[in-house]
């Protein structure tokens, strides 16, 4: 049973994966919005992190780029650099004429334009069409699209097990977000049976071809024993790339080994380091650590203030302490007045705790 608890826990994890916060604080994200809509417009969302999990029946994710330019090739590079530049409209004209050519990185750019209202209005259907021509083609990057598309039943009627053909087939031919996805359906076990040894197999070609959800996932599986043999080492290697990768849970649960010395060897000030910058980030548990880092100067110098401000930040999303709510309480009004005003200044908004 803890087993599974444990397991059930990181697939809600993993399937939220996509809704990590910005670098930013609070107060300066609607600034930071304003200042890109300024700019060209936001680029398209790349590879799941934390990927549009099939289990949460969300969104496909975007090809990243799925019209990767092929070299030599300068009508791709066209198609592909007015997309990078955010020219949609341009990468719609020059894409269709590719596509009508017959070229299945252009009908997969199209599927993405069309998914995503992207120089053109949105039309799922369109799209769906678009993506299933270049999926027939033996394009990958369409196959893991159509493939999330028929999961959350966009543009035509939901059909799993048409999805779990197309990632296998995609993964089969080195699409990491396929792997990862399938790995997701086989570790969920309700569009297929669950099987712990298939998914860490997936996780691992989906880990190896550099995906840092994967990384982070088949961690956890190394940690917990979980259809691999159990190996600790193996399991803060993960975490170490997946971190460096800016996965925000690797960092967190990295920070973690790394303070108590848990696969790896001790370093406290790295650690701490990780948890500041996942803090920043908008990791609640990271913000925790934090805290009781900085509240008891166990592995940094003692700072109250800046601990307690962390505490009350995780508090505002229901990371609570009873520890660090003592540890407040005991503070000098000034301290408080201090701590609650370094809170206001990150949240940018009164707040209630």
């Amino acid at each position: 049973m803890k087993r599974l608890a444990a397991i059930s826990t990181l697939v809600a994890a993993l399937a939220l994966a996509a809704d990590a916060s910005a670098q930013t604080p609070p107060a300066a994200q609607k600034a930071e919005a304003e200042k890109g809509a300024a700019k060209a417009k936001a680029k398209p969302p790349a590879a799941p992190k934390k990927s549009a999990a099939p289990a949460a029946e969300a969104r496909p994710a975007a090809p990243s780029p799925a019209a990767s330019p092929t070299p030599g090739d300068p009508n791709v590079d066209l198609v592909y650099g007015a997309y990078q530049r955010g020219e949609y409209k341009t990468a719609f004209d020059l894409a269709s004429a590719r596509a009508q050519a017959g070229d299945p990185k252009a009908m997969t750019m199209l599927g993405e334009l069309s998914a995503n209202a992207l120089g053109a209005r949105r039309d799922e259907a369109k799209a769906l069409y678009w993506y299933k021509r270049a999926a027939d083609a033996g394009e990958r990057e369409a196959m893991f699209a159509l493939a999330m598309m028929r999961i959350a039943g966009r543009g035509g009627p939901a059909d799993r097990q048409e999805a779990v053909k197309l990632l296998a087939s995609a993964a089969k031919l080195g699409e990491a977000k396929a792997a990862y996805n399938l790995a997701l359906l086989y570790l969920d076990g309700q569009t297929l049976p669950q099987d712990f040894k298939r998914a860490a197999e997936l996780l691992r070609m989906a880990s190896d071809a550099g995906n840092a959800d994967a990384q982070y996932a088949l961690a956890t599986f190394y940690k917990e024993g979980t259809g691999v043999e159990k190996d600790l080492e193996k399991s803060a290697r993960l975490l170490q790339a997946a971190s460096l990768a800016d996965n925000v849970d690797a960092e967190v649960e990295y920070a973690i080994a790394l303070f108590n010395g848990t696969g790896t060897p001790k370093n406290q000030a790295a650690a701490v380091a990780l948890l500041r910058r996942a803090a920043k980030q908008g990791s609640p548990i990271a913000q925790n650590r934090l805290a009781r880092v900085l509240v008891t100067g166990q592995g940094a110098p003692m700072d109250k203030i800046e601990g307690l401000k962390w505490h009350l930040v995780a508090k505002t999303v229901g990371k609570g302490d009873l520890f660090l709510d003592e540890a407040f309480a005991q503070l000098s009004a000034d301290d408080r007045a201090k701590v609650e005003d370094a809170v206001r200044r990150w949240l940018g908004k009164p707040f209630a705790w």
